[in-house]
């Protein structure tokens, strides 16, 4: 079950990268995003000498001189005993941009606590960014706990946060295998996205689902993986989809939902194919099974086995497709290592009254061996040999139908074969007699 439903869990790290603000650009981009500050907070303002120091730092940084910025940064903080609060945060600020852009995380963080530090003397929006982006690189580098209560402050200090937040804390309890506080988390962000109209991405239901599925709750893995399917309509959802049906034992729905899949063209592997045919027999609808086998092994998903073209010819045959049936069973019979199919194939040749195909058939499986049942074969070669007017030789086989039929201890059969015997004898005797009267 867990490698039909399990989705990768690094899915996680490229959510948060992808789509949570560790920007390769801007470490606080989706942070500025989320924090819409009420611009309440008064802090002091900053000098024209360190405005500046600033600016000459940033330029270096515009031409990725990393270097030069964090020598001009530092002298600044050599002297940072005459800087306010804010002067302090906005230098540490940039020395954590730094930092990341050289993806130095650790020294990143350290910079941007300093920033924080500063409390009440940077600007909202500031300590919001920082705090947004602190919750993400403590994340990626495996400080869980310090993630959550980042994430937590700048939640309780963002106006109005849209769902992202929630999400981002949803992947971090999953990182710490607490699924039921991940689960949670993601409900809530979901929610508040379906609430403003905004779009549930792709990978938040992907998350849910696999959460649902490491606790065993199947009724919610599959309500995910039905979303999945309506909206990111995708092969991998759709064959998670019914093989969960399938064991839960719910058949028609897995039919439904395989057939769905094969008419969007999903199917690629030949136990898409396989067992979406399968499914159609069991539901006495033989002409669709032969004819998605068809088109697998025409596709060359399916493998042109015997075991394979023996599944097609029953279907055709069930279908009452009997010429259909016929080259494709004698092709599965050619490629089999036993007589199973030939023996098989008599039996369509008797229907079809191609008596002399059905005694070829017949030897071969013979002669191949391994036919669940010989008496059974000689029976049907032996009405063959009988409709095809070869009295003799239908005797003989009747016989030793008869004489499989006592080694298996068949007492029903070998009164079957025996009648059989009595009946050509008697035949015999009224053509002779016959011959002789005229």
């Amino acid at each position: 079950m867990k490698k039909l439903l399990k989705f990768i869990p690094s899915i996680v790290v490229g959510m948060v990268l992808a789509a949570g603000g560790v920007s390769v650009t801007s470490p606080v981009q989706a942070a500025e995003e989320e924090a819409k500050p009420q611009k309440t907070r008064r802090v002091p303002s900053m000098s024209e000498s360190v405005y500046k120091k600033l600016t000459e730092a940033q330029e270096a940084i515009d031409i990725k001189d990393y270097d030069l910025a964090v020598e001009v940064l530092e002298k600044m903080l050599a002297r940072s005993k005459r800087f306010n609060g804010n002067e302090v945060g906005q230098v540490h600020s940039m020395l954590g941009y730094i930092y990341f852009l050289k993806e130095d995380f650790v020294k990143a963080i350290g910079e941007y606590k300093l920033v924080v530090a500063q409390g009440e003397e940077i600007p909202e929006g500031l300590e919001q960014t920082t705090l947004y982006t602190l919750a993400q690189l403590t994340f990626v580098e495996g400080f869980y706990n310090d993630a959550l209560l980042y994430m937590e402050r700048f939640i309780g200090k963002a106006n109005n946060p849209g769902p992202e937040p929630r999400i981002f804390m949803g992947q971090v309890y999953y990182q710490m295998k607490d699924f039921p506080s991940a689960i949670g988390q993601m409900i809530i962000g979901i929610e508040m996205a379906q609430e403003r109209g905004l779009t549930v991405k792709e990978n938040w239901w992907q998350l849910l689902n696999y959460l649902y599925y490491e606790q065993e709750n199947i009724p919610k893995v599959i309500e995910t993986l039905e979303v999945l399917v309506r909206d990111y309509p995708k092969r991998d959802y759709w064959i998670r989809l019914a093989g969960i049906y399938g064991q839960e034992g719910r058949e028609t729905m897995q039919l439904h939902t395989l057939q769905a899949a094969y008419a969007a063209d999903f199917l690629e592997q030949q136990s898409d194919y396989t067992n979406l045919a399968g499914l159609l027999m069991q539901s006495e609808i033989p002409y669709k099974a032969a004819k998605v086998l068809q088109d697998g092994i025409e596709r060359e998903a399916v493998e042109r086995s015997s075991k394979n073209l023996r599944s097609l010819g029953q279907a055709l045959q069930l279908a009452q497709e009997v010429d259909a049936a016929i080259p494709v069973l004698e092709d599965a019979a050619k490629l089999a290592e036993d007589g199973k199919i030939y023996d098989q194939l008599a039996y369509v040749y008797l229907e079809a009254d191609r008596f002399g195909d059905c005694v070829r058939s017949s030897n071969e499986a013979l002669d191949k061996g391994g036919v669940r049942k010989k008496q059974s074969t000689y029976f049907v070669r032996g009405l063959c040999m009988y409709n095809g007017d070869k009295l003799d030789d239908a005797r003989r086989s009747f016989v030793s139908c008869r004489n499989e039929a006592r080694r298996d201890d068949d007492s029903v059969n070998v009164r079957t074969c025996a009648q059989w015997i009595t009946y050509i004898d008697r035949e015999k005797d009224r053509i002779a007699k016959l011959a002789a009267a005229g």
